[in-house]
């Protein structure tokens, strides 16, 4: 477990390296970020003392290792529109995104695994087909058009649910909804799919041959069985949750990190870019390695040499 961990370290070290070096080269093709903060009236002699001062008129690769020596330093550079640390404005968005990341994903691990398994238990009946056709319209729906109805219906008709911003439990349910469904929609197909295997397999027929009940078939023979694959996307979804709620945030001018990524595109504010992928990437890895070892906790048949 030990070697496969280390392993597994180095690995991540070696793809975030990689991410580093695409984000930081990409991120300069969006245009030069002292265009937009100069004045009108700056002469060309100010534009580049702005320049200077901000470092851009180093060769790229030296700007790089500026970047990724601060970044071992926990120091993510300082923001151009904002002129604060990157991490300090990340840090300030990250609750609102974290807020709606865990209503989001609480909302489709209920409702999923609730559909899912009912589903896979009375196969072939209303509610599995009921569930089937939730599945297909949470993964086909685009979340833009989803997150306008929701607004057009609750906000603008019916006066329910404010169109936008955050602040009371009533500024959380249609944006959850709309980031949630699409995971939902997901978890619901996979918790079927996984029960239905296990299901069918011979030691759930011994159990019930045994005169066991069937709530106790159900939930402590196949439920448990079908829950490695599903924590693995719960836990994949999370991470998803919390980095892709661009869309989301923008539709209903949610203050968090997505919509933060945004604004910090249109200013051409490469640090701040920079920071917000490299800490993304971070995450989504650290949740991978995570899982990975938690699977050799819950199925005593998988181990890592």
């Amino acid at each position: 477990m030990a070697n496969y961990i280390l392993k597994r370290l180095w690995q991540a070290l070696i793809c975030l390296i990689g991410i580093s070096v695409i984000i930081f080269f990409l991120s300069h093709l969006s245009g030069d970020p002292v265009l937009l903060m100069a004045s009108p009236e700056a002469t060309q002699e100010d534009i580049e003392e702005l320049r200077r001062t901000l470092g851009l008129d180093k060769p790229l690769y030296v700007q790089y290792w500026v970047f990724i020596s601060g970044v071992v330093q926990g120091d993510f550079g300082q923001s151009i529109k904002w002129s604060k640390p990157c991490i300090d404005v990340w840090l300030s968005r990250f609750p609102n995104t974290l807020l709606l990341g865990s209503a989001a994903m609480a909302f489709s691990l209920i409702v999923g695994i609730l559909t899912g398994v009912l589903s896979a238990v009375k196969v072939g009946g209303w509610f599995d087909k009921f569930g089937k056709i939730f599945a297909l319209m949470g993964q086909s729906l685009p979340v833009f058009w989803v997150g306008l109805m929701l607004i057009l219906i609750f906000s603008v008709n019916l006066g329910w649910l404010p169109t936008s911003g955050h602040g009371s439990w009533k500024h959380l349910i249609m944006p959850a909804f709309t980031l949630g469904w699409y995971f939902t929609a997901a978890t619901t197909r996979l918790s079927r799919s996984a029960m239905l295997d296990v299901l069918d397999s011979e030691y759930i027929k011994m159990a019930r041959v045994k005169g066991l009940p069937e709530y106790l078939v159900i939930m402590k023979h196949a439920f448990r069985n079908a829950l490695i694959p599903i924590i693995t996307l719960a836990a994949l979804n999370l991470i998803m949750l919390l980095n892709g709620t661009v869309i989301t945030e923008v539709v209903f001018n949610w203050e968090g990190i997505g919509r933060l990524v945004v604004d910090a595109i249109f200013a051409r504010d490469y640090p701040l870019v920079q920071c917000c992928v490299l800490i993304a990437s971070m995450l989504f890895i650290a949740t991978n390695l995570f899982v990975d070892i938690l699977y050799a906790y819950i199925d005593p048949r998988i181990h890592y040499h």
